[in-house]
């Protein structure tokens, strides 16, 4: 993490393109670790990095789903514009964290 960034909300989690992983929000942007596990030992291993948005390139975000809830937000990437579904525990507190953290990051 930079100097002066602060972890606001982490948890494992599932992207409907990307598989499974740990998605983190910090105050200045939203990040995705593939992780690999091995059942034979219950051991989970943290892999690369494979998503890593800064809060001002995402435009939009919802949460949708009655029985799968996902937390979802499009982002402006260096391929253009794409959106990524996760699927957290909290959708509703996830939203909201990071609409206030988009927020926060635009009026420093």
């Amino acid at each position: 993490m930079e100097e002066g960034e602060k972890k606001l909300k982490q948890e494992d989690c599932n992207e409907d393109n990307l598989g499974f992983g740990i998605l983190t929000l910090t105050n200045k942007r939203l990040a995705f670790d593939k992780t690999r596990a091995r059942m034979m030992d219950f051991s989970r291993h943290m892999g690369e990095e494979i998503l890593n948005i800064e809060l001002k390139n995402i435009t939009s975000s919802w949460k949708e789903g009655r029985l799968i809830k996902k937390v979802c937000f499009t982002a402006k990437t260096d391929e253009g514009e794409k959106t990524f579904k996760f699927g957290v525990q909290n959708t509703k507190d996830w939203l909201k964290n990071i609409e206030t953290a988009i927020e926060e990051y635009k009026n420093q």
